[in-house]
């Protein structure tokens, strides 16, 4: 007998209790004015099917006056999300009857609900079944990928088509009107599959078509002061990113040098001492913007890349930022929040009695990013982890690695704190605090009190998890 027989009928049971006005005990206004919408709904269902909408009902708690819970959900469409609430009871979406924005907006919706499942559904099914529409709309996918974390499909088909096709982007009819943050993502791609030269034409391109005064002529001998000061500072967050030393010089006097006045003075002067003597190194350190290896070993995350496991690594073995790896660890997931929850107990569950594990956080509503190393052992026995090797650390965007403040521990003696209703711990300067630390965390200012590391990782003290994952490292 197939067990699975019963299942439609159970779905269409469920739904209709959705449509059923005489036992719901929970209310969801959905939309911002004028598109507002009251649904109906039952929390125990609501509980079980959206982690997001379980953390808003455990503050909400139906009172005993008998007035029923009520909600917002104002990031929403009220159509989008009667469609979600329909899967969420019946476990029934068909995608056939909607076009692809909507499929997007669906998916939006989703991620902030923190249904996984379907999250992983609708981006499967674009990529299989609208590749030629994602291509074409790629300045769209691209950027609503990369806001948000969850869509790592999504982000991996960009990623591909940067990498082998990347002339469909940079040639398509809408590349003028993406937006400086994604052009600098891409322009800053390892594995850019186009040379330093046509990346260089691709970016003035850009930048004179944000000012729509200048001319497109690529010979720029008309422009004016004001003109040229215009383009340099549409592209002054982009021109750093550009490995103006992997020219040749040829390209250098034909495509860069009738551009001189949008360059930076000090980098404008090392180029022309470099292509003059290649041997010449700006200020006795490596030329800025060439090419080096990176290693290509991926890692299962949605916060950081192998930019951030390189450095990280180098940390553990408290190596020098410029030195070679000494040792290549490989980075395990073993929990994820957005998948396994933002509880303690289910921290202490997965992580007590791991050692050697990584903290990664990314703060709500930012591009910051949170951690510590841990290399003893995780408790829940209310008492202080002991060792000279653990560090805390930030970076202010996670799409660099440049920008980044490292804390190794002062006192050994409270270097880990193991507390039941706390998530991960590093004494009292990085704390995943309470028992749902979702909106509970805190890093402390080791400069007025509890001083267990060097320094601060961030300049406030409390922030929101948007989602935080735990690596055990291993060497390879």
């Amino acid at each position: 007998m197939d067990d699975n027989k019963f299942l439609p009928k159970l779905s269409q049971n469920f739904l209709e209790l959705l449509n059923d006005d005489e036992y719901y005990d929970i209310t969801i206004e959905v939309g911002n004015d004028p598109y507002v919408k009251v649904f109906r709904a039952h929390i125990a269902i609501l509980n079980y099917r959206s982690p997001y909408l379980r953390r808003i009902l455990s503050t909400n708690k139906k009172k005993n006056d008998g007035i029923l819970t009520h909600i917002k959900l104002p990031n929403i469409l009220p159509e989008i999300f009667q469609i979600i609430l329909r899967y969420i009871y019946g476990g029934r979406l068909s995608l056939k009857e909607y076009n692809v924005t909507d499929i997007i907006k669906i998916l939006i919706a989703a991620n902030e609900l923190s249904l996984q499942e379907i999250i992983i559904h609708l981006q499967s099914f674009l990529i299989e079944n609208k590749k030629n529409w994602l291509e074409q709309n790629f300045n769209l996918i691209y950027g609503t990928s990369f806001e948000n974390e969850s869509f790592l499909e999504l982000q991996n088909f960009c990623t591909e088509l940067i990498t082998k096709e990347p002339n469909k982007i940079f040639k398509s009819i809408d590349f003028n009107s993406i937006s400086e943050k994604t052009l600098i993502s891409l322009i800053r791609h390892e594995n850019l599959k186009i040379s330093d030269v046509q990346v260089w034409e691709h970016v003035l391109v850009w930048g004179i078509a944000q000012n729509p005064e200048l001319s497109s002529d690529p010979d720029p001998s008309s422009y004016s002061k004001n003109d040229f000061n215009s383009l340099k500072n549409t592209l002054q967050q982009c021109i750093p990113f550009i490995k103006f030393y992997n020219l040749t010089s040829r390209e250098f006097l034909n495509k860069v040098y009738p551009y001189r006045k949008i360059i930076p003075k000090d980098l404008l002067d090392n180029l022309f001492k470099y292509f003059l003597d290649h041997d010449y190194e700006p200020n006795g350190k490596l030329k800025p913007n060439i090419t080096k290896e990176v290693n290509s070993k991926t890692i299962d995350s949605r916060i950081i890349t192998s930019q951030h496991v390189e450095l990280i690594s180098k940390w553990i073995d408290k190596l020098e930022i410029t030195d070679d790896i000494k040792n290549s660890y490989e980075f395990k997931l073993i929990l994820r929040g957005s998948r396994d929850g933002f509880l303690s107990s289910k921290f202490h569950e997965i992580c007590d009695y791991q050692s050697h594990t990584i903290s990664i956080i990314k703060v709500k509503d930012s591009n910051e990013i949170l951690g510590g190393y841990n290399p003893i052992i995780w408790k829940s026995d209310r008492s202080f982890g002991i060792t000279e090797d653990s560090f805390m650390f930030s970076f202010k965007d996670k799409n660099s690695i440049e920008n980044y403040i490292l804390s190794r521990v002062k006192d050994k003696r409270y270097a880990i704190y193991n507390y039941p209703s706390h998530g991960p711990a590093f004494g009292c300067g990085l704390v995943l605090s309470g028992n749902n630390f979702y909106n509970s965390s805190y890093c402390r200012n080791m400069k007025n009190k509890y001083p267990n590391y060097e320094k601060s990782i961030r300049e406030t003290e409390y922030f929101s998890v948007e989602e935080y994952e735990i690596f055990q490292i291993t060497k390879d």
